[in-house]
């Protein structure tokens, strides 16, 4: 899943950035709030963190021209001020979450996670087949088999199971699952479904992962 994390603080947007990076996450930073616009409407993210007080232009200012653009992202406004006053002005501005400053890393962790389902069919636990995801515990087996996975694995694995069924191209997928400096040129995508393929299909009977001829690729049974 990739993340947009619009902070002007040096220090908390790295420690964000590393944080979810080592959860698995693909991550891209803005350091002010017209930056964040225009990353925001030239990639495709799965969610925003966006902080308040930003220069050039601040987050409710943002958040506003966000949904009046009808950009679909959920949105994590983080802040370090915390008057009742504030969240509502966030939450009314478009805001789907309120977190302030400072903040336990797990707690952001579990409030992103929340958002990423909100608006979807699928439960916390994600199945298909005998094949099982848990984004809170990162734990993947196939039947009892606890597969180990490296993190860019789960993430993008992940991504196929919140799209089951679905033909997804090698551009949708790298646009999910890493960052603004990804190389399109290169297959590292191919290279991941080879390393995923081994470890989630290879030994089973039913394979789930499946090439889309002209397109990319799939996981259904």
């Amino acid at each position: 899943m990739r993340i947009l994390v619009v902070e002007d603080e040096n220090k908390v947007a790295s420690f964000i950035k590393k944080g979810l990076q080592e959860e698995g996450y693909a991550v891209d930073v803005a350091a002010d709030g017209l930056e964040g616009l225009s990353m925001l409407e030239m990639n495709v993210y799965d969610a925003m963190i966006l902080d308040l007080m930003l220069p050039k232009k601040n987050g409710i200012e943002v958040m506003r021209e966000v949904r009046a653009k009808k950009l679909n992202v959920p949105v994590l406004m983080l802040t370090a001020r915390d008057t009742l006053a504030d969240k509502v002005m966030g939450l009314d501005a478009g805001a789907d979450d309120y977190l302030t400053k400072p903040f336990a890393f797990q707690e952001l962790l579990a409030r992103l996670r929340s958002l990423l389902r909100r608006g979807k069919a699928e439960v916390a636990m994600l199945k298909i087949a005998d094949l099982t995801l848990d984004p809170a515990t990162r734990k993947v087996k196939r039947g009892e088999v606890e597969l180990s996975l490296t993190a860019k694995e789960f993430s993008l694995l992940e991504y196929m199971m919140r799209n089951v069924g679905k033909p997804l191209s090698r551009t949708t997928l790298s646009e999910h699952v890493w960052d603004i400096n990804f190389d399109r040129m290169t297959n590292v995508v191919d290279v991941y479904i080879n390393f995923l393929r081994n470890k989630v299909d290879k030994g089973f009977d039913k394979k789930l992962i499946q090439t889309v001829r002209g397109v990319g690729y799939t996981l259904k049974e």
